[in-house]
């Protein structure tokens, strides 16, 4: 299901969360697409997203860590607050919500 959505997302990747080298940074990346969705990845894992027309949060749905530390390090630099993580299938869901509600306007050559 994870890598449907990661084939479709065409953006400009930054990095999140406070490493000492930037050689570190790559495995924290964050990519916005053309309808302005906040991708957040550990390595490459889609881990949260954030759009400002989504309930609550201030748009932004995470994942409960189901991986490790350094994930749960990357987790808590979106956000701390572990009360709002979701599990993988609800994260899914609403991004599914989300992206049925969005109008994707690519230009015509």
């Amino acid at each position: 299901m994870e890598s449907e959505y990661i084939k479709y997302i065409k953006v400009t990747p930054k990095s999140y969360g406070n490493y000492s080298s930037n050689n570190y940074g790559v495995n924290a990346l964050m990519f916005t697409d053309v309808n302005d969705i906040e991708y957040y990845f550990s390595y490459k894992t889609l881990v949260a997203f954030n759009h400002k027309s989504l309930w609550g949060n201030g748009g932004l749905v995470i994942r409960k860590n189901i991986w490790g530390t350094t994930t749960g390090k990357h987790l808590n630099w979106i956000d701390d607050d572990k009360s709002k993580r979701v599990d993988t299938e609800t994260f899914f869901e609403k991004l599914d919500q989300l992206k049925s509600n969005l109008i994707i306007n690519v230009p015509t050559l």
